[in-house]
C-alpha cells in the first residue's frame, strides 16, 4: 500500500505549522464529520463545491482522497461539483502531474475527462467539471464543503447534504496567463494539501 514516490515526498514536506489557529477552527467541522463517520463505521462522502468546478474543488477532491489513503482512513469517497459546469482547468491537471499524480485524459471534449491516480493499484479519481447535483455525485449522506465564497453565498441550500462546511480558498485563476501562474497553482495545491493533511491527521481510528 503506497502512494507514488513523488506524492509521498510532497506529503512528507507539508508543514501543518503554517496553519493558523483560526484556520484550524474553520477545518474542525470537517474533522468532526469524518470522525463521527469513522466512529459509527459509516461511509464518508465529501463533496467539494466551487462555482465552476474547475480549480479549487478538484484540487480539494484529489488531495482529500489521497490523504485519506495516506492516513489509512477507510471508506472515504470524495467528489466535486459546481453551481455550473465548465471544464477542469488544464493548469490544475499540470500542477497535479508535476506533484507526481499519474494524469491522463480519457476524453477530448470541451469538458475533458481525466483519470488521476495517486497509487498504482488504487482506483483513479475521475476529474471533470460537473454541477453539484450531477448523477456522478452522491444524493444524500455527504458533507458539502464550500471551497469558494461565491458558491457558499450563491448556494443557500445543498439538497441531500448532511452537513455544509465553508472552507474557502483563494482562486489561483487570478494569476492565469501571468508569469506567476504555475507558481500560484502550486502554492494553492500545497495549501489545500497541508490543510487536508491536518484534517486527516486528527482522525482516531
Amino acid at each position: 500500500m503506497s502512494l507514488y514516490q513523488n506524492i509521498e515526498n510532497t506529503i512528507s514536506a507539508l508543514n501543518v505549522e503554517t496553519i493558523s489557529e483560526e484556520r484550524k477552527k474553520t477545518l474542525q467541522p470537517l474533522v468532526e464529520f469524518i470522525q463521527q463517520k469513522v466512529d459509527t463505521k459509516e461511509d464518508i462522502r465529501i463533496n467539494f463545491i466551487c462555482t465552476h468546478n474547475s480549480r479549487r474543488s478538484h484540487l480539494s477532491q484529489i488531495w482529500a482522497q489521497t490523504l485519506a489513503y495516506h492516513f489509512d482512513v477507510r471508506n472515504v469517497f470524495c467528489y466535486s461539483g459546481g453551481t455550473e459546469s465548465t471544464a477542469l482547468f488544464p493548469m490544475v491537471a499540470k500542477t497535479l502531474a508535476n506533484t507526481g499524480f499519474e494524469v491522463s485524459k480519457i476524453s477530448e471534449t470541451e469538458n475533458p475527462i481525466y483519470s488521476i491516480k495517486y497509487s498504482e493499484n488504487e482506483h483513479p479519481v475521475i476529474g471533470f467539471s460537473k454541477k453539484l447535483d450531477s448523477e456522478f455525485n452522491p444524493t444524500s449522506q455527504f458533507a458539502a464543503i464550500m471551497t469558494c465564497s461565491q458558491a457558499d453565498g450563491g448556494c443557500p441550500f445543498i439538497a441531500g447534504a448532511e452537513k455544509r462546511i465553508p472552507i474557502t480558498f483563494e482562486d489561483p485563476k487570478a494569476f492565469d496567463n501571468t508569469p506567476q501562474q504555475a507558481e500560484k497553482y502550486e502554492e494553492r495545491s500545497i495549501q489545500i494539501a497541508t490543510e487536508l493533511f491536518y484534517v486527516f491527521s486528527q482522525i482516531q481510528s
